[in-house]
């Protein structure tokens, strides 16, 4: 695979990047093992995680996956092939650090958990799973309040973050650095109070991005393409949906879906759904294939996120890189889009 630099850090990583939040509830440390030894035999080199992860997030699997990778990172013995990518969480988990907003003192406390759950001395890339203030991550709300939120107080707290941030890259503990579920003001704010400073710049942001899920189109694609900021896309297969799996009111035992992790089971995504996996069937396609080579296609696009709970799902989904959607599939894919702009 060929190798994209993150943002301007001079490290780089393959296009497609192995996600791993269902290791520690979906899967076990042997399935983790599987998939982290099948992945980068296949090239990959790029891992990602949380201390949230496994999801969906409760305390008794709370840092199971961190813990995992660093069991596979001790066997094999590979640290430095790999970019390996974690993330403190933002506030509202009572069970991780007290669930309380994200400050220079949570950066270190959580990030020296991080280390020690991935039996490493750096992680290549820190991200912010999601910001302090109020606004529309995981789709809470689809409009910007601005009522009660203190701005000021809100620029401190960014300032605050950032400098912790600098100072554990100065201490060598992070190499770089990133955001997750951000909005474009967001990520605009850090990078200016990163010049202003001279603080350690954002080099990525990680949001979910899917045929279903296509608002970082417009102005954060914009922000990412000027401003050399990586996008990583989570959930390119909206956690499953567009696989078709779904369809028809079914529910597959064991899926995200069974477990009560599904958010976007409404008549509207089951149209658009449908729609998608219909195509794809009519040019011979996987739909899961499809729906990830066109997100590898987008001129934007730095990695994308994939994940599975089962061998063959991996498989396929690195395939799709080597795929590439004729015209006339990538034009098909618009009218859909058109035709179904929002699926919430």
């Amino acid at each position: 695979m060929k190798l994209r630099e993150l943002g301007r850090t001079g490290i780089f990583v393959t296009p497609l990047c192995l996600g791993t939040m269902t290791w520690g509830e979906q899967n076990t440390e042997a399935e983790a093992f599987a998939q982290l030894d099948h992945a980068t035999g296949e090239g990959i080199n790029f891992i990602d995680t949380a201390e949230l992860y496994s999801t969906p997030g409760r305390p008794e699997t709370q840092g199971s996956t961190e813990t995992m990778i660093g069991n596979w990172l001790a066997r094999r013995g590979r640290r430095d092939d790999l970019v390996i990518a974690s993330k403190i969480t933002g506030p509202g988990n009572d069970w991780i650090r007290g669930g309380v907003d994200m400050d220079a003192k949570q950066v270190v406390k959580a990030l020296d958990m991080n280390l020690a759950r991935l039996r490493t001395g750096h992680i290549d890339l820190y991200q912010l799973h999601w910001p302090n203030r109020r606004h529309y991550n995981f789709q809470k709300s689809w409009r910007f309040d601005p009522v009660g939120q203190d701005h000021a107080a809100i620029r401190d707290n960014l300032l605050e973050v950032l400098g912790a941030l600098d100072e554990q890259v100065k201490a060598g503990k992070i190499r770089a650095i990133g955001v997750s579920n951000e909005t474009a003001w967001g990520l605009m704010q850090y990078l200016r109070l990163s010049e202003i400073n001279g603080l350690a710049r954002m080099a990525s942001i990680q949001n979910e991005y899917n045929l279903l899920r296509r608002q970082s189109d417009l102005d954060l694609a914009e922000v990412v393409a000027f401003e050399d900021v990586s996008f990583l896309a989570y959930s390119p297969l909206a956690a499953g949906l567009l696989t078709g799996k779904y369809l028809d009111d079914a529910m597959p035992a064991g899926t995200r879906g069974a477990l009560g992790a599904m958010w976007r089971l409404n008549p509207q995504s089951d149209r658009a759904t449908a729609a998608y996996v219909a195509l794809a069937r009519a040019h011979g396609l996987d739909p899961a294939q499809m729906a990830l080579c066109w997100c590898l296609s987008r001129p934007f696009m730095t990695s994308v996120i994939i994940g599975a709970t089962a061998m063959d799902q991996l498989r396929a989904n690195i395939g799709a890189a080597r795929m590439t959607l004729s015209a006339q599939v990538m034009a098909e894919i618009e009218k859909i889009h058109r035709q179904y702009p929002r699926t919430i």
